[in-house]
């Protein structure tokens, strides 16, 4: 436990950081923001996130800027990740999971449409699904590897819009493209506040949502017993309510922290960290950590190895059970046939067990398996994201 001399995290959504998280883990987010010449950059904040000093009189929004000028600046396209051969080969041959953020301009933006401009709005998100879908075609990323979610009001009519086969959500509570942290959060805690976990699972089912982004906010306490409703959370009859509700449906809370990671997954949810140093090996809630949930996956009784495991001697376990479980991809029939069996039962998965496994073959786990997802590639790292930035 502690941190690994000599380890920090690359600067968020670059190609470092993403290289490590999705080695590391069972899989990346990142965010995909279209340039001003459309084509797709790795990036998250609606502004360049570079030194004030270095924009040089150039327009502060990502979006009118052209790739080739944020490449130049040191930030990372779209299409060069899916040509990194580590991300590509994970990615593709592994069964790890990429989750797609797409963001949207700001209001002000020469592409963003104004405040009122929904259709706009509907149709920019649709573009920049259509540019994605067509390189990680391109690239030949599994389907099922892949889902698309955005902080949008109208993402079921974007995603129709745009024809795509790829999973996809909106993100609830909405954040919007503009304003301080400080509005934005006071706009989200008030639909926060009228969304109880059960309402915004049906609403998530209604819109055709593949999966649940969900905030940690659903599961911690005291922010759990603000929704209007009858709450969840990560034990007790909290947990016997959030397994009820959610019937198997893949659920991804953020920000997950180390303190409760390991009781996300051993609710059958998909946890998105931060933290992604490789000598956190032991978590602040007394587990030794298992990084590979869904694509290195334990049995029962190997579970309950790592769950005996002491600070101790948790280093000898986890080597242990390092050299002795297949990946996902390696599993024989009768292994994923114990381990559907074991998450539908524990999970409340709905469907039959060889239903599932003919929807997921090769290197790919089931859609609902409990996954460690690195936020941003290798965790949140702060702003400005590049500083050692030269001039143009």
């Amino acid at each position: 436990m502690g941190d690994e001399v000599g380890w920090s995290a690359a600067p968020e959504n670059t190609l470092p950081s993403l290289r490590h998280g999705i080695t590391m883990f069972d899989g990346i987010e990142f965010d995909i923001r279209i340039t001003s010449d459309q084509e797709l950059v790795i990036h998250h904040d609606r502004t360049v996130s570079i030194p004030k000093s270095a924009l040089q009189g150039r327009s502060p929004w990502t979006e009118e800027w052209t790739l080739d000028e944020l490449e130049e600046v040191g930030f990372l396209s779209f299409e060069d990740l899916l040509k990194d051969s580590t991300v590509r080969e994970h990615w593709t041959s592994k069964g790890k999971m990429g989750c797609v953020e797409i963001k949207r301009p700001h209001p002000k933006a020469a592409s963003g449409g104004g405040f009122l401009g929904k259709q706009h709005h509907i149709r920019q998100v649709s573009e920049t699904m259509k540019l994605a879908e067509a390189h990680l075609d391109a690239y030949e990323i599994p389907r099922e590897n892949t889902v698309f979610y955005a902080f949008h009001k109208h993402m079921p009519q974007s995603a129709k819009m745009a024809q795509t086969n790829r999973p996809w959500a909106a993100l609830i509570p909405y954040i919007a493209p503009y304003g301080s942290r400080n509005f934005q959060r006071i706009k989200a805690f008030r639909q926060y506040l009228t969304t109880p976990f059960g309402r915004l699972i049906r609403h998530h089912r209604q819109q055709g949502s593949s999966m649940l982004p969900c905030a940690m906010e659903y599961f911690e306490t005291p922010t759990k017993y603000l929704p209007l409703g009858r709450h969840v959370g990560l034990s007790g009859n909290g947990l016997k309510r959030l397994t009820a509700k959610r019937e198997g449906m893949p659920t991804y809370v953020w920000p997950t922290k180390a303190r409760n990671e390991h009781a996300v997954l051993e609710a059958g949810m998909t946890a998105l960290t931060d933290s992604a140093d490789p000598a956190l090996s032991w978590l602040p809630s007394g587990h030794a950590r298992w990084r590979h949930p869904a694509t290195r996956p334990l049995d029962e009784s190997q579970k309950i190895q790592l769950k005996q495991a002491t600070q101790e001697n948790h280093q000898s376990i986890l080597t242990e059970l390092m050299d002795n479980t297949p990946t996902w991809e390696e599993c024989d029939a009768h292994r994923r046939q114990i381990l559907v069996k074991q998450w539908k039962s524990q999970w409340n998965w709905q469907g039959e067990i060889d239903a599932i496994l003919q929807e997921h073959h090769a290197a790919s786990p089931p859609w609902s398996t409990p996954r460690l997802i690195g936020h941003r590639g290798s965790g949140k790292t702060s702003r400005p994201v590049l500083t050692d930035v030269h001039s143009m």
